[in-house]
């Protein structure tokens, strides 16, 4: 009987996804986000393999990343003697290590191929979860995510043609987020600096983490946190801070360092001798101040939010979850005894006159009223299929805008873009776009003009000015909706 159930079940909700309805909500509610995600990750598997198979790989940082690993396993600690083809290291230790165990997997970083198929399950295992903050926040409909994704070259570049560190340490970041999000607070910190181990770009996340942390924490709790960031940091170099430590604090750790204009994507327009000015930087340093004084308050204030709402969910779902369990043992009670009830019919045996009783208060209910009957009938399914639930998944738009937003200042402020750098903020770009009150159309063409400024080699005067444009526009469109949010949430308390 209870198998006999359970295929009635999956045949129905199986007639469901057939339906137009639910078919047209894979396309656009971001409710139903988690099928289409796995399609997605199918997808993408398939996407990048074709790509490794079937486009030459380009060599630019692995050999150099190879050469400075392989200095370390020799024994040098001596961070300014660790150099490849393209100059010295400039990355802090967790890089080394990570790259030190790739040296071996890929026979001292010859199997190129091999390192290829690290990289695919490196980045979709990245997209897991990234998909999955996207699937908790309910942000963004599966189409754009779909069409975003599947179709960006220079993504899939970055990640598997050119085997760069940054889709690490990004990989780290965003399981730190997801971390944050499940309330594993330390976990959190731990694989966010992890990340920052691997390529201090990670740090852009840092204004908008130290606030979270101090409305959520507490001053003593934002110090035990920091502290475990801080020792994550030691411990890793500790090994290269015995061997010369003024060379590795000065080796990974240079906010000094000074790109070359030959790589930029964003500043092609400036002449080199501006580009590498020290008054130049140090405007772009103030600019980024300045943002963050006008974003930091306002991020501050979705925090809180978030705070006081997740202590609201943390009072109700235990009564949600007693509530649920509570139904289920009456619906279940239900279901046994009608269970027992017709297992003692069949084992009775029915006389011809209880048959032909039966029989007659059986058509004498047929032709009582048929539409009441069918009313009930509809009333007591709905019963059976009503639930306790409140979707508090969505709160996580509280700390994710934030997140994304500060990090994207730190983009926009940044002293020069090189191509891999496309990674920092890819993937949060529709998020951003969807928060914000543009157009549909507007939107997309945004996201396509960033793309092709990215996927333009070299770069030119015109697409480094459009993609700062881009940016702009992206920027004011999220700084409007936030405030008009947050004028609105004031109103209402």
């Amino acid at each position: 009987m209870g198998n006999r159930s359970k295929m009635h079940q999956y045949s129905k909700n199986f007639r469901n996804m057939l339906t137009w309805s639910y078919l047209k909500g894979l396309v656009f509610n971001p409710a139903q986000l988690p099928l289409v995600a796995v399609l997605i990750i199918i997808a993408e598997v398939l996407i990048n393999m074709l790509v490794v198979e079937r486009v030459p790989y380009t060599e630019i940082d692995w050999k150099a990343y190879m050469q400075e690993c392989e200095g370390f396993l020799n024994g040098t600690l001596d961070y300014s003697k660790l150099r490849g083809d393209t100059g010295p290291l400039v990355y802090p230790a967790g890089f080394v290590y990570i790259y030190s165990l790739f040296y071996f997997i890929t026979n001292q970083g010859e199997n190129i191929r091999l390192a290829q198929y690290i990289f695919i399950a490196i980045y979709n295992l990245q997209l897991i979860l990234v998909l999955r903050i996207y699937i908790k926040s309910r942000k963004v409909p599966p189409y754009v995510l779909i069409l975003t994704i599947l179709t960006s070259y220079r993504i899939h570049s970055i990640y598997v043609l050119r085997l760069f560190n940054d889709p690490i340490a990004v990989l780290f970041l965003y399981s730190s987020l997801n971390l944050f999000l499940d309330g594993h607070w330390y976990l959190g910190s731990i694989f966010y600096s992890l990340g920052v181990s691997i390529k201090m770009n990670i740090l852009l996340y840092a204004p908008a983490l130290l606030f979270f942390y101090l409305v959520n924490l507490g001053l003593r709790g934002t110090i035990k946190h920091l502290f475990v960031c801080g020792l994550i940091q030691l411990l890793l170099g500790l090994p290269f801070l015995f061997g010369n430590p003024t060379a590795y604090l000065k080796g990974s750790f240079d906010i000094g360092r000074v790109f070359n204009h030959t790589w930029t994507v964003n500043y092609r327009f400036l002449d080199i001798y501006i580009f590498e000015n020290k008054c130049f930087h140090l405007s772009l340093l103030a600019i980024h101040i300045v943002l963050l004084m006008i974003f930091l308050p306002m991020c501050i204030k979705y925090f809180q939010s978030y705070c006081r709402l997740k202590y609201v969910q943390n009072q109700v779902q235990p009564q949600i979850d007693a509530k649920n369990t509570e139904y289920a043992k009456k619906i279940k009670a239900k279901k046994d005894a009608k269970g027992k009830v017709k297992k003692i019919e069949e084992k009775e045996e029915i006389t011809k006159d209880q048959q032909d009783f039966l029989n007659a208060f059986e058509s004498i209910l047929k032709k009582s009223s048929t539409k009441g009957n069918k009313v009930a009938k509809k009333t007591e399914e709905i019963k059976e299929q009503t639930n306790y639930s409140i979707n508090f998944d969505i709160l996580s738009q509280l700390f994710i805008l934030p997140m994304f937003v500060v990090n994207f200042i730190g983009v926009v402020c940044a002293r020069s873009l090189h191509y891999q750098f496309y990674s920092w903020y890819f993937h949060s770009l529709p998020y951003l776009l969807w928060s914000n009150n543009f157009s549909v159309i507007v939107r997309f063409l945004i996201l396509a003009l960033i793309e092709m400024c990215w996927n333009t080699y070299p770069s030119t005067n015109f697409t480094s000015a459009l993609l700062h444009i881009c940016h702009i526009v992206i920027l004011v469109g999220v700084y409007k909706k936030m405030r008009t949010e947050l004028k609105v949430a004031s109103k209402l308390e």
